[in-house]
């Protein structure tokens, strides 16, 4: 027995360990993740991805309405009735008993219902729809995710480079006070060097602000309580790089949820169309019944009949049944509706009509915001190349300076320049590698690409 609980005590633990490696870290209100396991939380728990889920369960529950018109229907009644003033042939001579039963039973078998097969197609449709309006919702909730998770790495890169700046300068500062203290360097270069220290340090406060908001819009996407602290993994130079490596711009948009929502559509017009002329078409159906009649007999009827129902005596006889049965078949022809149809076939293809001028508009946008989305990236791309550069040259020109002004060459202003230089060298290096794998995730949005990771 105890072999037996140790052994079920160290499978649980193991299953335990097993679980704890395939989750995200999270302890003690904590959570890291990586943007492919934001995304995955993100289409497992947000409420528009539930709801779109929903939505095509709902559609295979209407499929299955459609479909039951097709199965036999068996209806069973029942009824009991009490005669208070009998019905009477002749003065003294009346028929039927005070009392009566019936019960009654019929089967309906539909053979040829032209209606139900096409709603049943055109349901099937309904379901893609919801099918693709479900896609739609993960592709733009990817996208913001992507673009929130970019955020919160923008603004603590930002914040990384803010306080290395602030610390680049604090060293300039002591170094230039020590320098003021025995007489190398004036007074007002070390007034100079504490108001550049001065004007950072709110830009600090500004950015660990900035970095709170950002994770509470991540928080959002992920439907993530907000005392939950989280810890986001990767930097956006490399996902940069992985997007560099990944670069292929296509014009194909033969994916793109709109137009492909617009063809659905289209579609299930075409179907409203022959589920219309599908009315004018005959019905068949088989049917069936049977029915079981208790009644109690009438003393004056019973009289004419010498007494009682058959098979029984007079002194027996106070009840008589019957059992009718009933098979055949049933066919429904429409002949006149009024025009009724005829202007439903109107209004459907109208209506057709109408969504292939809109569809082809459609299609020109989408071709004009994917030609736009290519030219902001390759914008976007360039300008991130040239700052990349920026920055190496600013780094230069700043170990240049910081040379020269310790060696009693250089001013401090020259030096302030310089660093002022570099610090915003550098953030505008980030904020345009946040550009461009913004514009990227917009421009795969707009193909409708539905890509969750962007290292593939």
């Amino acid at each position: 027995m105890k072999k037996l609980l140790s052994f079920i005590t160290l499978s649980l633990a193991a299953l335990c360990v097993a679980q704890a490696q395939q989750l995200p870290a999270e302890s003690a209100g904590q959570l890291a993740l990586s943007l492919d396991e934001a995304i995955e939380i993100a289409l497992s728990d947000n409420p528009t991805i539930e709801v779109a889920n929903l939505e095509i369960e709902r559609y295979d529950y209407v499929r299955k309405q459609a479909l039951a018109s097709l199965y036999p229907q068996v209806d069973v009644s029942g009824q009991y009735s009490l005669a208070l003033v009998r019905q009477e042939m002749a003065k003294g001579l009346s028929f039927g008993g005070k009392n009566s039963i019936t019960a009654a039973g019929s089967l309906s078998l539909p053979l040829f219902v032209p209606s139900v097969y096409r709603q049943l197609k055109m349901t099937r449709t309904q379901m893609e729809s919801a099918v693709e309006s479900a896609r739609a919702n993960r592709i733009d909730l990817v996208a913001a995710v992507r673009s929130a998770y970019y955020n919160v790495l923008l603004a603590e890169q930002s914040l990384e480079v803010l306080r290395e700046a602030v610390m680049t300068t604090q060293r300039v500062v002591d170094n230039t006070r020590n320098m003021y203290e025995h007489g190398l360097a004036a007074e007002y270069d070390y007034i100079t060097a504490q108001v550049q220290l001065s004007n950072l340090k709110p830009q600090v406060l500004q950015a660990e602000s900035a970095i709170e908001i950002t994770k509470l819009q991540l928080k959002m996407y992920l439907s993530i309580p907000e005392d939950v602290e989280v810890e986001v993994k990767g930097s956006l130079d490399n996902f940069r790089n992985e997007v560099l490596l990944g670069e292929d711009y296509s014009m194909d948009i033969s994916e793109n949820t709109t137009l492909r929502a617009l063809d659905i559509q289209r579609e299930l017009l075409e179907h409203q169309e022959k589920l219309i002329q599908t009315t004018r078409m005959p019905t068949i159906a088989a049917f069936g019944q049977v029915s079981y009649i208790v009644q109690e007999t009438s003393n004056s009827l019973a009289g004419m009949l010498g007494g009682g129902a058959a098979g029984t005596t007079a002194n027996q006889s106070k009840f008589w049944s019957q059992w009718p049965i009933s098979i055949g078949a049933q066919i429904s022809i429409p002949i006149f509706a009024g025009f009724k149809k005829v202007n439903q076939l109107r209004e459907v293809r109208n209506q057709m009509r109408q969504l292939d001028i809109q569809r082809d508009y459609a299609e020109y946008g989408v071709r004009v915001q994917v030609e736009q989305a290519i030219n902001t990236l390759l914008t976007a791309r360039e300008t991130m190349l040239s700052n990349e550069l920026t920055v190496q040259q600013a780094e230069k020109a700043y170990n240049i300076s910081l040379t020269r002004y310790n060696a009693g060459a250089g001013t401090i202003l020259e030096l302030n320049t310089s660093q002022l230089s570099l610090t915003q060298a550098q953030l505008s290096y980030s904020q345009s590698i946040y550009d461009y794998l913004s514009a990227y995730a917009q421009y795969e949005k707009a193909l409708g690409v539905e890509r969750y990771n962007v290292a593939e």
